[in-house]
């Protein structure tokens, strides 16, 4: 068999801790020293003391946070290794958000890579995944069922587009995770060769901001707040998904609720949240990309997170992985 796995990176309560450097991955609470995946709350918290993540994650945690967002920052460019302790740490692109990186971390020969949420897809907004292989990789599992399967993202933008047709009196208010969805759907929306004002709900200004001044351009966006409820008509609206059933809603004129995520693969939570049009979108890997990734990671070893654990723990057990579940507390697989 794969024989042991390292033991130098331990689940505790809080977070991985990291004996040999000192620092956590990700913890849920506030810690002396921090290695930080990607701006998700869930993932970056605030009120530690040393903080070590991308420059953009860094930006986000102080959009957030401000002065709480880490008493010191190091920012670490993609590929730079950064020693702490006796370990190396390397972040490498994990597909996910602006900034979000995987913990590659080097001890005594052994290679632990602390996944963060990744997918697989292209997303103009962020570099893709790069596989790093390891001795024990670390992988979430929110979609980890067969009947998660993301569709083309372009399709789903499409479908979008269409019913704008439909309902040219209607505002469309499409509902989307105000870090990284958000942005990735807007620039889709560009892609597409759309070029109308695109109407933004106030929450989404700080973020947007400062993935403008990371290079992503957006185009022509306007606040809801400042204009005319007539004016939005057959118009495209982004806003948090709390939005969709809400009073704020009724400054748009008779809004078609549209949901962007990987959830609006399952029916009944569309009609939970009378969704009109599920766009099936995910900044997360789904089945078939979770499984393809442990076979391009190759680790022998691997800890799954917050997620479906059992089928991809099975299927990796299955294909001669030693893959056992991480349960550890405090992250989301429903913010998405």
């Amino acid at each position: 068999g794969p024989g042991a796995p390292p033991n130098w990176l331990m689940p505790v309560p809080g977070g991985l801790w990291c004996e040999p450097g000192g620092f956590f991955v990700d913890p849920t609470r506030a810690v002396d020293r921090a290695i930080i995946t990607h701006g998700h709350a869930d993932h970056a918290r605030a009120g530690h003391n040393h903080v070590l993540a991308t420059s953009e994650t860094l930006a986000i945690m102080e959009d957030r946070y401000s002065d709480r967002a880490g008493t010191q920052r190091q920012a670490a460019r993609y590929g730079e290794a950064v020693r702490i302790g006796d370990v190396t740490i390397t972040l490498r692109p994990a597909g996910h958000v602006l900034g979000s990186a995987q913990a590659v971390l080097e001890h005594k020969g052994e290679r632990i890579v602390v996944s963060g949420d990744y997918k697989r897809r292209r997303d103009p907004t962020c570099p893709a995944f790069e596989p790093v292989p390891c001795d024990l990789f670390i992988t979430e599992a929110t979609f980890a069922l067969p009947v998660f399967r993301h569709p083309d993202d372009r399709e789903e933008i499409a479908r979008l587009l269409h019913t704008r047709t439909v309902f040219p009196e209607r505002a469309l208010l499409v509902g989307a995770y105000t870090l990284g969805k958000a942005q990735r759907i807007l620039c889709l929306l560009r892609e597409a060769g759309y070029d109308r004002p695109i109407y933004t709900h106030g929450s989404l200004d700080a973020i947007n901001a400062t993935y403008r001044r990371f290079g992503i351009d957006f185009g022509d966006l306007r606040p809801v707040m400042e204009t005319d409820k007539a004016e939005m008509a057959g118009e495209i609206v982004l806003a948090p998904p709390s939005t969709l059933n809400d009073r704020w809603s009724r400054r748009l004129p008779d809004p078609v609720p549209c949901f962007a995520s990987g959830w609006m693969r399952v029916r009944a939570r569309a009609r939970q949240r009378a969704v009109e049009v599920p766009l099936v979108i995910s900044d997360h890997a789904d089945w078939d990309e979770l499984n393809r990734t442990l076979n391009d990671v190759g680790a022998p070893h691997v800890w799954v997170t917050h997620g479906a654990e059992e089928a991809l723990i099975h299927a990796a057990t299955q294909r001669g992985f030693d893959a056992r579940a991480l349960r550890l507390q405090g992250y989301e697989d429903d913010a998405e």
